[in-house]
């Protein structure tokens, strides 16, 4: 129960009426955010919460399904409870984020010349349907956009190299593929080709990934028969042979896909800020709410429950939503719960091209995603070093006794491994808070993305303090004055720049 005493005290000093929102313009205390955060944050409710999402009625909430559903209503109603709107506009907080379930091909051929490869060992098809086509070849090298708008592509099979220069992430590659992609059918492309060079997942590893059922956004836009295909670098010859394209025909040939299209959501509110000069401003406060769903059978438990990932970060973005709508901030705040995570970042990637609130309006993205924990003294902040907001976030987490740390694990990819990325990729300034994590030891695998990440496994009094962290630090972002970009020099700087006009 919370202490009624301060509770009274705190209402007093911001509104003469309990039920009425307080203003932040009104006199405040020298740690007003500070107050207001415990004046809200209840570890009976991060329980409640955390306990119903990660239940096993839940089925571990993948995406898509009934029970994934149902947790976005749960989220929808709790946004209701707290007084977040929905957008403007519309009548609820669900934003439908297309999808669709492709199931592998039987069988498919690769042709031109005297190479003949077969699928999926030589090449996959990451978008497409059922074809049998003849093109001509045309080269692009990395596929810029400089590169289409200079080469008359039309009725031609696209061939270019995954990610363009300086890019060695294999997930980075799938969001400039999909970029050159629409490129490829906006100039009147027949398919899009691009090699596969990576060293660090074999092709083999990703043509078992391939091998079942994939969900993925559908965006096809009636054009489901535009093939996207990765080809294995492995033969060198044959590369050769695309890249001197001249009269070169090849065929593509796929038979046996089979698609269904499914509809699944994001859950987006919003509270308007407080101060008239700011509250055009906007800071999205997101999470991702789905997780793997059911899996092989351990101890006699095959449901993946994801109370860390990301029960938790779901329900710290709650605990958000619920004290800046009763306490709002200068600055307009956006909660975002996202569909479609450990797909591929799916619904983040639907958002960011299809914003409720322009992203040139929003000045920073606070993700809060999990993998696990073994250091109960720390909060792991991915990206915690790479925007001006670092010294919010320190602050926010030394005063409720923890120790705000960045990234000390770069092999991992982090940053670019949750929903923060499509955000920074447009520019935004996007961290993700984390649950104090030093490395992927066997304390943090014992639960990442297994049947034993249920609700019980938690250490709550451990959370009750990252959970205050994060809406600190959500409100500290909020009020602040200071500039929130990105530091200079970092990968993203230059598409902030542009997105704000810098």
């Amino acid at each position: 129960m919370k202490n009624i005493c301060f509770v009274i005290i705190t209402v007093f000093l911001f509104s003469c009426n309990a039920t009425k929102k307080v203003s932040t313009s009104q006199a405040l205390t020298k740690d007003a955010d500070q107050q207001l955060t415990t004046a809200t944050v209840d570890i009976n409710e991060i329980k409640g919460h955390i306990h119903y999402l990660a239940s096993d009625e839940m089925k571990g909430r993948d995406t898509p399904s009934p029970e994934q559903d149902i947790a976005a209503r749960y989220l929808a109603t709790s946004l209701m409870k707290y007084g977040v709107k929905p957008p403007a506009g519309q009548q609820d907080y669900l934003q439908k984020v297309p999808m669709k379930t492709v199931y592998p091909a039987t069988s498919g051929t690769l042709t031109f010349g005297k190479y003949d490869f077969s699928l999926p060992d030589d090449f996959l098809l990451l978008e497409g349907d059922n074809i049998d086509m003849n093109a001509n070849v045309v080269f692009l090298d990395r596929g810029t956009e400089k590169d289409f708008s200079s080469t008359d592509v039309k009725d031609k099979i696209v061939v270019t190299f995954c990610g363009f220069e300086g890019q060695n992430n294999v997930q980075e590659w799938f969001f400039t593929g999909r970029q050159k992609m629409k490129w490829a059918k906006e100039k009147g492309a027949k398919a899009h080709i691009e090699i596969y060079t990576s060293t660090q997942i074999p092709f083999n590893f990703l043509a078992r990934y391939f091998t079942g059922a994939a969900i993925m956004l559908d965006d096809s836009e009636g054009n489901d028969d535009f093939p996207y295909i990765w080809m294995n670098a492995g033969n060198k010859e044959a590369v050769a042979a695309l890249k001197n394209t001249k009269d070169l025909v090849t065929n593509i040939k796929v038979e046996g896909m089979k698609i269904d299209k499914v509809d699944t959501y994001n859950v987006v509110g919003i509270v308007e800020g407080s101060d008239p000069d700011m509250k055009d401003e906007y800071v999205i406060y997101s999470a991702h709410y789905d997780h793997v769903g059911l899996g092989a059978v351990v101890e006699g438990d095959s449901i993946y429950n994801g109370a860390r990932d990301n029960a938790v970060g779901s329900v710290t973005v709650l605990s958000a939503a619920e004290n800046i709508a009763k306490y709002p901030t200068k600055r307009s705040a956006v909660f975002i719960f996202f569909t479609g995570e450990e797909k591929g970042l799916l619904g983040s990637s639907y958002y960011a091209d299809n914003p409720v609130i322009p992203l040139n309006k929003v000045a920073y993205c606070f993700n809060s995603d999990n993998a696990g924990y073994n250091d109960t003294s720390k909060a792991t902040i991915i990206g915690l070093e790479r925007t001006d907001a670092r010294n919010l976030i320190e602050k926010a987490c030394t005063t409720f006794g923890l120790t705000a740390i960045k990234d000390n694990m770069p092999e991992e990819g982090l940053f670019d491994r949750s929903d923060n990325v499509n955000f920074a990729q447009k520019g935004v300034p996007a961290p993700t808070f984390s649950l104090g994590i030093t490395a992927f030891d066997d304390e943090v695998n014992r639960y990442y993305h297994q049947a034993a990440d249920g609700p019980n496994t938690l250490d709550y009094d451990y959370l009750f303090k990252f959970f205050k962290s994060y809406v600190y630090a959500c409100r500290l972002i909020g009020n602040t004055s200071q500039s929130l970009f990105w530091k200079e020099g970092d990968k993203y700087y230059e598409a902030g720049k542009a997105l704000y006009g810098k």
